[in-house]
């Protein structure tokens, strides 16, 4: 186990703060004229905020959290996890909109227990003033965040739609689906409305009760590892595609709970 407390209040007012320093240097190189944009291995585009926000966040971890360990997409992981509480970041989910001018993205942070449950999370959207955040059995809440003040606090709940024809879906693309494509094309045709949205505001959008399900076939831990634990909190449910609890399963499915089995059935 790490040597450290565990107590999620204070561990949720550190993610806050770490989304205050993320946010500050993000905004800073929003649409900046010299924004420097490079290509991963993967062929993804990475920003020099991306490693702004990254490598500022680490440092702040490692002064307050020196037990614990931190998995980012920009600069890895460690070797080993194991016994470890851990911090997953990523410092701007939503890239290719962020370079392009795009105002849906945000910095996901996550903190999971040696068990690797998620146990608080924090999504921090600068560009449309929103954030976002959670910890286990401590409720799921939102604001707004803007130049001109900050809105009211308010609890986060998931709808109660509990048929697929009356279903709102999000989602980002049709890249990646495989051999399921075909069926979730299909399924589009059967329920009352589907929008791209995209990234974390498809499943932020599911823990306010705005839309009802949201899904992405290929994720990585740090895509969904703050949005998990957000969901959960909000009464929803958070899975891969196969119906696999939690973000460790390689894509996504966030859901108000009574569409959960019922959306799986049908892309399967």
């Amino acid at each position: 186990m790490s040597l450290r407390a565990h107590d999620l209040k204070s561990d949720l007012v550190l993610a806050i703060r770490l989304a205050d320093i993320a946010d500050e240097i993000s905004l800073k190189r929003y649409q900046a004229l010299d924004l420097v944009v490079e290509t991963k291995p993967d062929l993804s585009p990475v920003t020099d905020a991306d490693k702004a926000v990254e490598s500022a966040i680490r440092n702040e971890i490692s002064k307050v959290r020196a037990d614990d360990l931190v998995v980012g997409e920009e600069f890895g992981s460690p070797d080993s996890l194991a016994g470890k509480y851990y911090w997953v970041i990523d410092p701007i989910d939503g890239t290719k909109n962020y370079l392009r001018g795009v105002p849906t993205w945000a910095t996901l942070i996550g903190l999971i227990d040696p068990t690797g449950e998620v146990v608080v999370g924090v999504v921090s959207a600068p560009a449309l003033a929103r954030r976002w955040w959670a910890a286990k059995d401590l409720g799921a809440k939102t604001q707004f965040k803007s130049g001109v003040g900050i809105g009211e606090i308010s609890e986060l709940k998931v709808s109660k739609v509990s048929k697929l024809n009356d279903a709102s879906i999000s989602y980002s693309d049709l890249v990646g689906w495989g051999s399921r494509k075909d069926k979730f094309v299909a399924l589009q045709e059967k329920v009352w409305r589907t929008r791209g949205h995209g990234d974390f505001w498809s499943h932020m959008l599911v823990a306010e009760g705005a839309v009802d399900i949201a899904v992405e076939p290929s994720l990585s831990l740090w895509d969904m590892a703050a949005l998990d634990v957000i969901v959960r909190e909000a009464g929803g449910k958070f899975t891969n595609l196969d119906g696999k609890d939690g973000p460790h399963g390689a894509s996504a499915i966030s859901s108000n709970g009574l569409l959960h089995d019922a959306f799986i059935g049908e892309i399967k």
